[in-house]
């Protein structure tokens, strides 16, 4: 039998060696590079989040996520940046030259036809592109929006580009796509990066919004009416945007005055609720409408939070006016739940040393989370939604 002064020894001696290692007790040893996927860096992104106080106007409440850290993001060209500088370039598919199949070896452009559902898009810059579900790019045959988070990596061949046409009624020779530097409301980007369904799409541009409020166990509008409904889209898109382009209809004044003074006074009241942090900058925001909690999106860094604000701002306030009135508020504890993992059925796809993709889906919760895998594994976005279908 060992003696108590042997298995003392024994354990002095494991105790220096996890010291001149660097292991720690409890912890798992790091992977090797190459032999392994890239470690998860979402866990150790979420400890370091804050949720402050909400900002509530109308039935809107907006809690706003700060870090004391964050990501050098830097290196990542933006869709709007790239397409307004001409280093990026969207094309109807069949315009000519060469694309990569995401499944197979290149193919001619010229030989294929013109697809609703998908653009060829070129990363000339010598930075990684950046793209979110939900982008809208203006021009060609049709406006559409981008389906999927992806990064498009440096040197890419001409890729085919998964998008959702968010303009009924036209499909003819337009101008060269070009930055709209909009991102469209919640309902029309679940319908993209979750249903993935060009009906459920256009059913959300008409509709304003896919979401209903329960009374009584009834799916049901209480309160208060809409104020964007889909009566006055449809006299938007009769008067303003025949062809049902998405822009048009919501900068029409029928719809577009309400919008932008709801912009006004939450980005005022937003700026305000933040003006006073010390060693902490905004990185996110979780999105509540009445009571319920709807949306987040959180970003590596301030940096790319600031960039996509502006037209995010915009995007919540339109799906908040086309969702009924409500008197409650959400609760903070709420909204903190939007910064939870996940634990449900997981899809990932990836591009090795560019980037990963992941979907979870617990109930009507899912998380879209994208990560970059270069120059080290970061979570660039993080999307969290209550699915309203």
């Amino acid at each position: 039998m060992l003696n108590r002064s042997f298995l003392s020894s024994m354990f002095r001696n494991f105790i220096s060696l996890t010291a001149v290692s660097g292991l720690t007790l409890g912890a798992v040893a790091p992977t090797i590079p190459g032999n392994a996927p890239a470690p998860d860096p979402s866990s150790a992104t979420e400890n370091s989040w804050r949720l402050l106080p909400g900002i509530t106007y109308e039935n809107i409440t907006l809690f706003p996520v700060v870090s004391s850290g964050s990501a050098d993001t830097s290196a990542f060209l933006t869709l709007d940046e790239g397409l307004a500088s001409g280093e990026v370039v969207v094309t109807e598919q069949g315009a000519g030259g060469m694309f990569r199949s995401e499944r197979g070896s290149p193919a001619t452009g010229s030989n294929r036809a013109a697809s609703v559902n998908q653009l060829v898009l070129i990363n000339r810059s010598k930075r990684p592109l950046l793209l979110l579900a939900g982008e809208l790019v203006s021009g060609g045959k049709q406006d559409r929006i981008i389906g999927k988070d992806r990064i498009v990596p440096v040197g890419a061949e001409p890729l085919p580009l998964d998008v959702f046409c968010v303009e009924h009624g036209r499909w003819s020779s337009g101008s060269r796509f070009s930055a709209a530097k909009t991102m469209v409301h919640p309902s029309v980007r679940e319908q993209a990066a979750l249903a993935k369904d060009q009906n459920e799409v256009w059913t959300a541009v008409r509709a304003g919004s896919t979401a209903s409020v329960a009374v009584n166990g009834r799916a049901e509008p209480v309160l208060a009416a809409p104020m964007i409904t889909a009566d006055s889209i449809s006299e938007s898109v009769e008067v303003s945007a025949p062809t049902q382009a998405y822009s048009k209809i919501y900068e029409d004044g029928r719809v577009g005055a309400s919008v932008e003074e709801m912009v006004s006074k939450l980005e005022r009241r937003f700026e305000k609720s933040v003006e006073g942090l010390k060693g902490e900058r905004v990185v996110g925001v979780i999105v509540a409408y009445g009571d319920e909690v709807a949306w987040s999106d959180v970003f590596a860094s301030p940096e790319l939070f600031n960039h996509y604000w502006m037209k995010l701002l915009r995007s919540y306030s339109v799906e908040a006016l086309a969702r009924p009135q409500m008197r409650e508020v959400a609760s903070e504890g709420d909204a903190r739940e939007f910064l939870r993992r996940l634990n449900g059925k997981q899809i990932e796809e990836s591009e090795p040393n560019v980037y990963r993709w992941r979907e979870i889906t617990e109930g009507r919760l899912a998380l879209i989370e994208l990560d970059a895998l270069t120059p080290k594994p970061v979570t660039i976005h993080r999307l969290f939604v209550l699915r309203t279908s």
